[in-house]
């Protein structure tokens, strides 16, 4: 175990995917950020400014104030959704950063794909799967290079993690437990006029904006995809009617491994990975949350081992990946057809939580 931690944590925060010298970026990628909300403005805007290869230039929303605020703020161009959608300051930007409601993405996706722009979305990709295969055509269809935004993917803790499981640390995987929940509303000063809490505009609840964490951090650890779902949905809440408010589920992996998740937008902040072969664990706590720092630790034989190392900005590290990746001609590991896998995913579990039956998920990728 000493030999491969040794080897695995040994410059614990490096970037295994960087080939560019940062320092020499004279031209980094310019953005346009559209959807303008608390995590665009207090997350995205600031990690895009501090990745070396990546730049605002330009934002939209549907909130003029919002507009004209964040503009004279980050000294940026602000427009109005039309504006965006027919590309009068296209000229302006490389690439697009889709952060609105999960039910716009494809407009907006498709506006910049038509534009012939890089493109950024957020996760999941749309509301359902369906506009979700769409918003991927409309990439493919017009040969742009498009990402989903899986911030654990390139945050260190995650890929250390992934490297000692891959290193057999761990032996063969048994099972993996997994949990994300926080008391939405109450960070959200009680505020019940939002998108996440109408199906139309969210696909859905608890599942859609949390339960993808899981879902897909633990498809990259095991670098499998599950062959099967099901799960169960609950809702108790006035506030939360018309979508799922804590969900479980569970994915099946080949040779029989299970991953055990719950998700909740009502229960006490948590945020776990955990995952348990046969001659260790590796446990991620805190997990999810990008205002958390991640907590790492190895368990071999008995022995627990925390490791202690510098935390990463979660939202610089992934502009930084993107950038560097349209700098370099490189592809993105994350994207559209991946992020495909996980819309299918919580489809099933809906369909499951409905019939009380498993879902097996087809594995055709178109």
């Amino acid at each position: 175990m000493e030999t491969a931690l040794a080897e695995y944590l040994d410059g614990f925060t490096r970037r295994d995917w960087e080939t560019l010298d940062r320092e020499a970026v004279t031209d980094p990628v310019r953005v346009a950020v559209v959807g303008l909300g608390w995590f665009a403005r207090e997350w995205a805007l600031p990690g895009i400014a501090r990745s070396a290869y990546t730049e605002a230039t330009v934002v939209t929303d549907i909130d003029a104030d919002a507009v004209e605020t964040v503009a004279a703020e980050h000294d940026v161009t602000g427009v109005d959704p039309d504006a965006f959608r027919s590309g009068a300051v296209a000229d302006a930007y490389d690439a697009v950063y889709v952060a609105t409601p999960n039910a716009t993405h494809l407009e907006y996706v498709r506006a910049a794909a038509k534009q012939g722009k890089a493109i950024l979305c957020e996760k999941p990709l749309e509301s359902t799967l369906d506009r979700a295969r769409r918003l991927v055509d409309a990439c493919r269809e017009a040969d742009v290079p498009l990402m989903v935004g899986y911030r654990m993917q390139t945050d260190p803790a995650v890929r250390r993690l992934r490297d000692l499981r891959s290193a057999g640390v761990v032996g063969d995987v048994v099972h993996v437990h997994a949990t994300m929940s926080q008391t939405m509303l109450g960070e959200l000063a009680g505020d019940t006029d939002q998108w996440r809490l109408d199906p139309e505009l969210s696909g859905g609840c608890a599942l859609m904006d949390l339960g993808v964490y899981p879902i897909n951090t633990t498809r990259f650890v095991l670098d499998e995809d599950p062959v099967q779902v099901s799960g169960r949905t609950r809702t108790r809440h006035e506030a939360f009617a018309g979508v799922d408010e804590h969900a479980s589920f569970r994915l099946a992996f080949p040779d029989g491994v299970d991953a055990l998740c719950t998700v909740s937008q009502n229960a006490e902040h948590a945020s776990r990975l955990e995952v348990t072969g046969t001659d260790g664990r590796l446990i991620l706590d805190p997990a999810f949350y990008e205002r958390e720092d991640r907590g790492f630790a190895v368990v071999h034989d008995g022995t627990r081992v925390d490791v202690d190392f510098e935390q990463v900005h979660q939202i610089e590290a992934e502009f930084a990946y993107f950038g560097h990746q349209l700098l370099a001609g490189e592809p993105f590991h994350p994207d559209g057809d991946h992020a495909l896998t996980d819309v299918r995913a919580i489809d099933g579990i809906y369909q499951s939580a409905e019939t009380g039956e498993p879902v097996d998920l087809d594995t055709d990728r178109s």
